[in-house]
């Protein structure tokens, strides 16, 4: 996401007089001009390597590379009070009727919402098949999101990277500092005309991480990691979750699900909100965040449109 500093500078000359006594005095008066500056947001988590949040980083902490080229950091902040702001989307499509996935869902769903603040947070809850439907819009009423799914039937095929791309835009319009996706599926798309390089090209335009929480049985969690689930354009929804800042998770009993919510909401909630200088050109441009603490990792999106 861009948006737009203005830096007004008024230059005036006071009166010269350089002609002769009988000469009128000349006045010249430097005319006003803007700079307009273009900054790119760019939402970033570091974790030390036991996969607790890094606190208390300066901009001296940070390298943002633009394309390669390194580039100054005009603002950092780290606000861990800012509301959150979440779209969840839930899968009802047919698959997720096997093996119990739909439970699985429903109790990895409610982990999440009881990780959130009482009317400080707010969330939305989607759900998808062939397309995605509102189920309930933003509230800060979370307790009253509890009950959302629970009239839910699965049925249908899947267009999860449509959905997903969807809801991108949606959140993207929150006011919220601390935004994300999250998506709970058992990661069968049968009918998107997205691919996961789209929807992530998407997400992480406009700084938005999704989160992807597997919601399938120990014996599926295999079949889900190997690359052989990638679609035809090389990617999957690793790479989308990655790609966009985000993470996958699996959520298959309830001791990984309590553990994926908390570490999720907890890195929502300790991110650092930094700003570049964005590039004149209209193309994609590739991120790259890195921290000097030794064995700290960063996630952050991928890239930006530029121009």
């Amino acid at each position: 996401m861009c948006f737009r500093l203005c830096l007004a500078v008024a230059l005036t000359l006071g009166q010269l007089s350089t002609a002769p006594a009988v000469e009128n005095v000349s006045t010249r008066v430097q005319p006003t001009f803007r700079a307009a500056l273009d900054v790119v947001t760019i939402h970033a988590s570091v974790r030390d390597r036991r996969g607790r949040p890094v606190t208390g980083l300066s901009p001296g902490d940070f390298q943002v590379r633009d394309n390669g080229q390194l580039r100054q950091i005009l603002s950092l902040r780290a606000d861990q009070s800012s509301p959150i702001s979440l779209a969840l989307l839930v899968d009802v499509s047919g698959s997720m009727r096997l093996s119990g996935k739909m439970a699985m869902a429903r109790e990895a769903y409610s982990m999440v919402l009881s990780q959130l603040r009482q009317g400080q947070d707010e969330a939305a809850v989607y759900i998808f098949d062939q397309s995605l439907q509102e189920r309930r819009g933003f509230t800060r009423d979370i307790a009253g999101l509890q009950g959302a799914l629970a009239d839910l039937e699965a049925f249908g095929v899947t267009s999860l990277y449509d959905a997903t791309a969807a809801a991108a835009r949606r959140v993207a319009q929150r006011p919220s500092a601390n935004k994300a996706i999250v998506v709970f599926t058992d990661g069968t798309d049968t009918s998107s005309r997205m691919t996961a390089s789209d929807v992530s090209g998407i997400a992480a335009s406009i700084d938005v991480p999704v989160y992807v929480v597997a919601t399938v049985p120990a014996s599926e969690q295999r079949q889900l990691s190997e690359p052989a689930r990638a679609t035809s354009d090389g990617a999957d929804l690793r790479d989308l979750a990655a790609w966009t800042g985000g993470q996958f998770v699996f959520a298959s009993n309830a001791g990984e699900t309590t553990a994926a919510a908390a570490a999720l909401i907890a890195e929502l909630r300790h991110q650092y909100l930094l700003g570049i200088e964005a590039a004149g050109d209209r193309e994609w441009r590739r991120l790259d965040v890195r921290v000097s603490r030794p064995a700290s990792v960063v996630k952050a999106r991928a890239g930006y449109f530029g121009g």
